[in-house]
């Protein structure tokens, strides 16, 4: 999966997007819904809750790196909820091109090539499973 070099910059990184969570994940969706705004009839709630949702999730999946049983585990469900929500393969591939311009915004100049190709390499880790799972579901 990922190098213990991957994980380490990988944390230390969400570390500071985690301090400014809300306006991380306020970044993210609002990049999502201006390069795909399809995807915006996809989220029925309120979007401060959901961001919430994400950084919980990212917090988890992050803090899990090291047991691949039990991320697997959680993307697993994760995907299968996913798949409920009317989500598609293709909507990963636009939820990527969200994350990664989210964290080249929120870490400037700490946004190395290595942070991110540590995330490019755990986002399409987690799309993966998450989307083998929806096509299960």
């Amino acid at each position: 999966m990922m190098t213990s070099e991957q994980i380490t910059l990988i944390r230390d990184s969400f570390a500071h997007l985690h301090r400014r969570k809300a306006e991380t994940a306020a970044l993210f969706y609002d990049r999502l819904f201006a390069i795909a705004p399809d995807t915006r009839a996809l989220f029925k709630g309120d979007l401060t809750a959901q961001g919430v949702k994400l950084m919980e999730t990212l917090t988890v999946a992050i803090a899990t790196l090291n047991d691949r049983e039990g991320l697997t585990i959680l993307l697993d469900r994760l995907g299968r909820r996913h798949k409920g929500y009317r989500v598609e393969d293709r909507h990963y591939a636009e939820a990527r091109g969200a994350l990664l311009w989210t964290l080249r915004q929120s870490l400037g100049p700490a946004c190395t090539p290595a942070v991110e190709r540590a995330w490019q390499e755990l986002y399409d880790y987690i799309a993966g499973i998450m989307m083998m799972a929806g096509r299960k579901a």
